[in-house]
């Protein structure tokens, strides 16, 4: 028989970093033959685009089948309509894989979708070679999962029952106990005591010994990242969740995303305040997309976490595509129409 395609899975909460960190890990794949699982939140496919640009996969057509993109927004919840298909497809392929990356949605739990790797037909073909979690620091430092991160601290040492975590600090906390290795990322953003501070939070969530590593911008060595050799599917027992009681789970369905498109270009500097602006007067998790610059050949990639963004160039427009400004915003009772208008009257 032949050996077991290894499967790396990470996971993370909305704008941590996951999609930059498997970018970098293309860019620098050591000769691997890498193909990635994209589980996006919203109809515009962000993520994958911004990885199929990443200049490694051939230009010939069949490079694009190297990343498959599943836009149903919560891939532990559809995983036998979607994953399970996706996956007996990249098995037919197993000769011309080394390893698969699974991108889960920022609000998607990982242990359901390891549950799969249980399944006959793929447990004889892939394991889960590890969870790696990836966390925003600077984020979580500005209290994303908790308004005061050493009140919280008090509190679980106090009285370890006290039910005082919303769903997202849940999901946060799942995210956590399944991992095998912890990016803490963006460290730059943060000073030496915040860091330290945010990393005890995480260490208290973690069930059992797990490395914390720390990132800027997601570059870490495929020799970090890969290799684990976890079998993880084989020992779900170790990582508790939130939802092991429960037959099925329930997400926050206030928790939404909405697209924009348009046929006209921004300023980046001009679009950025105005984003800014709307996050500060919605709930906005997450936004992210392409924008098309005046007098640019090349495209702009903006991504913001709350009111903290970053931008850049990653390729140039092809001649055959138009050059629109797509946005996914996605976050909690989203007013769309107020979005809409807002960057219209720009």
């Amino acid at each position: 028989m032949a050996t077991k395609i290894p499967v790396t899975v990470i996971t993370g909460f909305l704008g941590s970093g996951k999609t930059s960190l498997i970018r970098h890990l293309l860019q620098n794949n050591q000769g691997r033959r890498i193909a990635v699982l994209v589980n996006e939140f919203g109809e515009l496919g962000i993520d994958g685009e911004l990885l199929k640009s990443c200049q490694i996969c051939p230009e010939d057509g069949e490079g694009d089948t190297n990343i498959f993109e599943l836009t149903n927004g919560c891939l532990c919840c559809t995983v036998q309509e979607e994953f399970y298909p996706m996956m007996q497809e990249l098995i037919k392929r197993r000769d011309s894989i080394d390893c698969i990356l699974i991108e889960t949605s920022g609000l998607a739990l990982p242990k359901p979708l390891i549950k799969a790797f249980r399944w006959q037909e793929i447990r004889n073909a892939a394991t889960v070679d590890a969870v790696i979690t990836v966390v925003d620091c600077a984020a979580v430092a500005a209290g994303t999962f908790a308004s005061d991160l050493e009140a919280i601290a008090a509190q679980r040492q106090a009285d370890d029952s006290l039910e005082h975590e919303t769903p997202l600090q849940e999901l946060f906390e799942d995210q956590l106990a399944c991992a095998d290795l912890v990016v803490l990322n963006k460290i730059d953003l943060v000073d030496a005591e915040t860091k330290a501070r945010v990393e005890e939070l995480i260490k208290q969530e973690l069930p059992r010994v797990v490395k914390i590593v720390e990132s800027n911008g997601s570059q870490l060595d495929a020799s970090i990242l890969l290799g684990f050799q976890a079998a993880v599917e084989d020992n779900l027992d170790s990582r508790p969740s939130h939802h092991d009681t429960e037959e099925d789970h329930n997400h926050d369905e206030e928790i939404t995303s909405t697209n924009l498109i348009l046929d006209r270009t921004f300023d980046p500097e001009k679009l950025q305040q105005q984003l800014e602006k709307l996050a500060q007067q919605q709930e906005i998790y997450r936004i992210k997309g392409f924008v098309a610059v005046p007098n640019k050949s090349m495209r702009l990639v903006m991504q913001g976490v709350g009111t903290r963004f970053d931008k850049f160039y990653d390729r140039p427009w092809k001649p055959e595509e138009s050059r629109q400004t797509r946005l996914v915003f996605i976050g909690r009772d989203l007013k769309s129409s107020e979005i809409e208008s807002q960057l219209v009257a720009l």
